[in-house]
């Protein structure tokens, strides 16, 4: 039996969601919790206004989508990521010559590692981390290379009421030193002298929704503060292993020139590296997002 049904039903009933219809792009959900493809809009194009709203909306909705076939430029990618705020700067990863808000992913035969290969939110250890992330695959293995995304609200929400009074109020530290440090030195990046490192409440409130998420990830976060250390590793094993529950998942299947938009205040991904010595090549696009409350 899956430690989140019992009895009497499953934790997390999602129930039917009428909604309002949109009206100017296709949604097609993939899980109730989460991930939406996308269809009737060319992010390469004119994007009208009702569009772009109705794109908002859906990721607001849905936490990551989806867009498939799609052909952007290095300069339509940057001006799409725009639409929704000021871009961010990765600490540490190598970007495309001259656009230093461009960042390169990419693995093949020679790499020794690949972008993504735990379960994280993206750059969580800045002050204010990024809002979302914006991936163009460019090249992809004919098969492999899935992303996995999950549902931080369904995380949080699928909690026991005395587990969500204890975590209320927490802080922990997230850190980008032991995650970059050396990482990119096969691609010609030096390290800095320092990475950042943030303190953030361990349930977040989305600025948007106004829904609760747990906002710790294997990446990034370090310890919880203000509980003895073997508590706070005790305390985050058990909600890494809660959160990654298949229940609160989809799984994104690449193919040429899709674009995959996802919501770091409330979900977090997991790249698979599975399709050695294929190659995989893209960029991400990062918006800068809020300090975490």
């Amino acid at each position: 039996m899956s430690s989140l049904s019992a009895l009497n039903g499953p934790r997390i009933k999602v129930g039917a969601r009428a909604g309002q219809a949109y009206e100017t792009i296709g949604v097609n959900r993939l899980t109730p919790l989460i991930g939406a493809e996308i269809s009737g809009v060319s992010l390469g194009g004119p994007i009208s206004n009702r569009q772009m709203d109705e794109i908002h909306r859906a990721l607001a909705e849905h936490l990551v989508i989806f867009f498939r076939d799609q052909h952007m430029s290095q300069e339509q990618h940057l001006d799409f990521g725009r639409q929704f705020g000021e871009l961010h700067l990765h600490p540490a990863a190598p970007h495309e010559p001259g656009h230093p808000e461009l960042m390169i992913i990419k693995a093949d035969e020679t790499s020794v590692r690949a972008n993504g290969e735990g379960w994280h939110s993206d750059v969580s250890c800045d002050l204010e981390p990024p809002m979302g992330s914006i991936l163009y695959i460019r090249e992809c293995p004919p098969d492999g290379g899935d992303t996995l995304f999950a549902s931080m609200y369904g995380a949080y929400d699928a909690l026991s009421d005395r587990m969500k009074a204890y975590l209320e109020g927490l802080t922990a530290e997230h850190s980008g030193e032991h995650v970059y440090r050396g990482m990119f030195a096969k691609e010609g990046v030096a390290d800095k002298a320092s990475y950042p490192r943030a303190e953030h409440p361990v349930v977040r409130t989305h600025p948007v929704t106004g829904r609760k998420a747990l906002y710790v990830n294997r990446g990034f976060t370090t310890r919880i503060l203000g509980i003895p250390r073997d508590e706070s590793d005790g305390i985050l094993a058990w909600l890494y292993q809660h959160m990654e529950n298949p229940l609160f998942q989809c799984r994104f299947r690449w193919q040429p020139n899709p674009v995959a938009f996802w919501d770091n205040r409330c979900a977090q991904h997991r790249a698979m590296w599975d399709y050695w010595p294929n190659r995989r090549y893209g960029n991400r696009v990062t918006v800068k997002g809020e300090r975490p409350v």
